[in-house]
């Protein structure tokens, strides 16, 4: 598998945002590998985009990364305790970047459900199967992704996302939980594999 390069990431958001989909995040952490891919994305087009943490110039402490060099870890806690795994997108001082909602597990299951459950796959019933990684929250914790991960450089060696050349089907719909963002909470910029 080939990692992606910066340049993947500074292109369009909408348009990095669909390619994500099918792609592998691999996270190292030294012990052990995890593997899984991208089923479901959402796309934050800075500036503009009332949905997004830098709608309208905002600029702080927590957004910082987003201003900096596509192909950077975005990670910011919500409700005090769900962490969410974004990539930042475009070029230098255009904050924008595409949230990951939802992922497959590929490699190192049982590693992302003593994660995500503190128990083994065999120990899950169905309802915890079937939302294992489908939503933002669940796949940081089961893949280990935390504040200390924020800022991350994606063409390291700990934290990527590779090609798997696999050709997928995308749907598009609207952004979840967003409501407070007038109309940008009607744009079709969520994306997620058929």
């Amino acid at each position: 598998m080939k990692k992606l390069c910066r340049d993947f990431y500074e292109r369009d958001t909408l348009e990095v945002a669909k390619d994500l989909l099918g792609k592998y995040i691999v996270y190292d952490n030294m012990e052990e590998q995890i593997i899984v891919k991208i089923t479901e994305v959402e796309a934050y087009k800075g500036v503009d985009d009332k949905a997004c943490h830098t709608y309208g110039g905002r600029r702080t402490p927590r957004t910082e990364v987003m201003w900096g060099q596509a192909g950077h870890a975005y990670i910011y806690i919500i409700y005090g305790m769900y962490y969410c795994f974004n990539i930042v997108t475009e070029k230098e001082g255009n904050p924008c970047a595409v949230l990951i909602r939802g992922v497959e597990p590929i490699e190192n299951i049982s590693k992302m459900t003593y994660n995500r459950y503190n128990r083994t796959y065999s120990e899950l019933n169905r309802y915890q199967i079937k939302n294992f990684t489908n939503g933002p929250g669940k796949l940081c914790k089961a893949i280990g992704l935390d504040l200390r991960h924020n800022g991350l450089d994606l063409l390291s060696d700990k934290l990527y996302v590779c090609d798997n050349n696999e050709i997928v089907n995308i749907k598009e719909a609207k952004r979840i939980n967003i409501d407070y963002a007038e109309e940008a909470a009607d744009y079709l910029w969520r994306f997620y594999i058929e």
